[in-house]
């Protein structure tokens, strides 16, 4: 099942009873154009090496509520600090971003369709050279290239780079470079401002 059937398949999910969802798994895989392909039975031999990830609900690029495992958020702080150096952009924001977006779930799924640790869209991915959005250093290094290119748009306006993060650039614009009056984003912002001052105080 190819990407544009993703919506249709979470429809499904979301109307089976929540004790068989917390087992339910999708399978999923980006082939070498970067094409995500997911399917609930890889009956087919293609789909051997497929990666069972589970559906999370929290994951849906705003509502910042994502638990954190902290494990993972260790272990992947060294991919952290690289994309940081390389981009220029502040180690505390990319950990706020993961943080807000997929609580350090390198599996996590959106209902729509954003994937990996910093919830990355497919077209997003491809603009900035991720192949496999599982993979979490590509993921980390598509995330802190678009949170670069984001500032840089609106002139180091944070409030406004997370806005278009969460909502897309053509709605900041649409809104006369205003954050868009979205719930999610609304929500969105604020969240992420917070955690990345408890970020910044943490490493002083």
């Amino acid at each position: 099942m190819r990407f544009h059937g993703f919506l249709t398949m979470v429809l499904i999910l979301l109307c089976v009873p929540a004790a068989a969802q917390a087992q339910a798994g999708i399978y999923a895989f980006a082939d070498a154009h970067g094409v995500i392909h997911f399917t609930n039975m890889p009956s087919d031999p293609r789909y051997a090496s497929m990666t069972r990830v589970h559906y999370r609900s929290s994951a849906n690029r705003g509502a910042g509520t994502a638990r954190v495992n902290r494990h993972d958020a260790d272990r992947f702080q060294p991919l952290v600090e690289q994309a940081a150096r390389e981009h220029g952009v502040d180690r505390a924001l990319l950990q706020a971003v993961i943080t807000a977006e997929s609580g350090y779930d390198p599996y996590a799924i959106s209902r729509k369709g954003a994937v990996g640790l910093m919830q990355l869209m497919p077209e997003t991915a491809r603009r900035y050279g991720v192949r496999n959005l599982y993979d979490p250093a590509e993921n980390i290094q598509g995330g802190a290239k678009y949170l670069r290119e984001l500032m840089t748009r609106f002139n180091n306006d944070l409030a406004l780079a997370l806005a278009a993060y969460n909502a897309g650039e053509d709605a900041i614009v649409q809104h006369g470079n205003r954050i868009p009056p979205y719930r999610e984003t609304l929500l969105y912002v604020p969240r992420v401002m917070e955690l990345y001052r408890r970020y910044r105080l943490g490493s002083r």
